[in-house]
């Protein structure tokens, strides 16, 4: 009966009522206890039972905490209200022992909220555990105090939001440890993805399985107003990815850029430019597996001396495609930026470029620079300009972004070639490194 909700909200009327007619009055109520009737997909238990963790990734709102809450219920409830269920010791385990008290346990989403009154646990407060009308016992543990776990042993856990864990390596231990009764001790994860090692460590083991959800797959239990808030501050932004989409966001150690600082300066507009330019790092080859043309579009406030500029990173339309494809998307985004020139790396591709624009606009001013350090070297005194809090970026630039937190100055440490990054390198050292270099080069005294 997995997701038959779904399917039965997808049916006519003629094809509902019959079924909805045709159970008992018994059935009837206990239809909103039967969580496999209503879930989403990626809040049901993998279908294989060759498992040990299962962890739901997702956004804000996304149903995890339903997800977890039902996963206790279906672990430690029997047939009957007095009959045992697989698991009898649970560990609950949260940020703080409010929060698994308030969430986790009392929420909207909590346990006692999802629980049919003949099978409502106790909650206990003075010993801190649920205790369940067959026996069943769930234990509340606070992440900061990971020496709670020495000692007691269960035979299932539910850890919640693991990746806002201050001590989360700690924690994880010691509760690995006291998973040791019953067969096949198991533990499920609700958490938004975080850059933590725990947890990428959890994702890579071939023992747990995964599930992912954005805020948007549980839209139909979330108020309208909060998902048009949320996404009007943080989509199109790789923190919303993260918090939104359920994304693990990854930043590499020693990275010249930090995704915090990144959101930071972010912009939700554009402040009044003087000077805009479209910078293009072209692929060495112009077939279907070559490399993304990187396309980037920025702007500088130009007022005072070089120091006091600033510019912000309007666009990103790199794209994969043949050199007329890209071409013309470097003099569309020229000519819709009001561009004062386009920017080109020429290194491979030689005057490819200027040709190309040529065929297409013989009149947009054009310049061509030639890379002579290592891509790592370029684009430290771009990052400089980033810890200054000269350059802020507005939304829709993820992809970039993430391209930019890879990068150290040793080298890219993601996957293929930095094409967007090098472009905003180019874009930057046109409106503001150079500039800046100009300023401070000696200057002969006029006599």
């Amino acid at each position: 009966m997995r997701c038959a909700a779904g399917w039965l909200a997808s049916e006519p009327p003629e094809v509902v009522e019959p079924f909805l007619t045709g159970l008992s009055d018994a059935t009837v109520a206990a239809l909103p206890w039967m969580f496999e009737f209503w879930a989403m997909p990626h809040q049901l238990p993998p279908l294989d039972e060759d498992w040990d963790s299962w962890l739901i990734l997702g956004g804000r709102g996304a149903g995890k905490t339903r997800a977890g809450a039902e996963w206790v219920r279906s672990e430690v409830e029997g047939a009957r209200p007095e009959d045992k269920g697989r698991s009898a010791r649970v560990a609950l385990v949260g940020e703080t022992f409010d929060q698994v008290r308030d969430v986790m346990i009392m929420g909207e989403s909590g346990i006692l909220a999802c629980s049919p009154p003949d099978r409502r646990p106790e909650w206990q407060a003075t010993r801190r555990r649920l205790v369940w009308p067959n026996g069943a016992v769930a234990t509340a543990f606070s992440a900061r105090e990971p020496e709670a776990l020495r000692g007691p042993q269960f035979d299932a856990a539910w850890v919640d939001e693991l990746g806002k864990w201050k001590k989360a390596e700690e924690v994880w231990t010691q509760l690995q440890f006291a998973l040791r009764l019953g067969p096949h001790p198991r533990r499920v994860v609700t958490t938004t993805p975080r850059n933590r090692g725990v947890l990428k460590a959890l994702m890579s083991d071939p023992r747990t399985r995964v599930t992912q959800a954005p805020t948007r797959a549980n839209r139909a239990n979330l108020a309208a107003s909060f998902l048009r808030e949320v996404e009007r501050r943080h989509g199109g932004t790789r923190l919303g990815r993260q918090e939104l989409d359920g994304e693990m966001i990854e930043d590499v150690e020693g990275a010249l850029w930090q995704s915090s600082a990144l959101e930071a300066g972010r912009l939700e507009r554009a402040p009044a430019l003087d000077r805009i330019v479209v910078a293009v790092d072209p692929p060495v080859t112009g077939h279907a597996g070559s490399d993304e043309c990187g396309i980037i579009v920025a702007g500088a406030s130009t007022q005072g001396p070089p120091q006091d500029w600033r510019a912000v990173v309007l666009a990103d339309l790199s794209l994969r495609g043949s050199p007329d494809g890209w071409i013309r998307a470097v003099v569309e985004a020229a000519r819709h930026h009001r561009a004062d020139r386009v920017v080109a790396e020429v290194n491979q591709g030689g005057d490819l470029v200027e040709t190309l624009l040529r065929q297409h606009d013989a009149l947009m001013p054009y310049r061509g620079v030639r890379a002579s350090r290592s891509k790592g070297a370029r684009a430290e005194p771009v990052a400089a300009l980033y810890e200054q809090g000269r350059v802020a970026h507005l939304r829709h630039l993820a992809r970039l972004e993430d391209q930019m937190c890879q990068m150290t100055a040793q080298g890219f440490r993601g996957d293929g070639s930095p094409d967007r990054l090098d472009a905003l390198v180019w874009a930057l050292w046109d409106l503001l490194v150079e500039p800046g270099m100009r300023w401070r080069e000696p200057r002969t005294r006029l006599l």
